[in-house]
């Protein structure tokens, strides 16, 4: 068995490009940058709060399929084209973590991969043995 493994939603959004939503190596998975979209590539909503409980539920599906949930994340980069949206996507990002805290890292950029993104996150997940 290789130590690398590779996940791809069956049911959730297709890569626009040439990459996996998360490869697995040894006891880590490394979840690609998510986004608010549907299987169409439209962004699910304006609001930052919605766009990012959209790519939590595409991060609960990926980390079930490597048998996580949110409790193993290790660390989450979240990029947000407006950074006074975290004030938005904070309560959702309690919502999903409750009381584990992952190390986190903000970053403000001038746009994201498909216009009307406000909201792209990645992560980095431990997995048990």
């Amino acid at each position: 068995m290789s130590d690398r493994e590779e996940y791809t939603l069956s049911e959730g959004v297709p890569p626009i490009s040439h990459y996996t939503d998360a490869v697995r190596f040894r006891d880590t998975l490394y979840i690609s940058g998510l986004a608010p979209v549907d299987s169409n590539h439209k962004v699910v909503s304006d609001d930052p709060a919605e766009q990012t409980r959209c790519i939590f539920e595409q991060m609960k599906a990926i980390m079930a399929l490597a048998g996580a949930d949110f409790s193993d994340v290790l660390r989450v980069t979240v990029y947000l084209t407006d950074v006074n949206d975290r004030t938005a996507i904070n309560p959702v990002r309690q919502e999903y973590f409750g009381d584990t805290l992952p190390a986190s890292t903000l970053i403000g950029v001038s746009e994201l991969a498909i216009p009307g993104m406000k909201v792209e996150i990645e992560a980095i997940v431990g997995l048990k043995r």
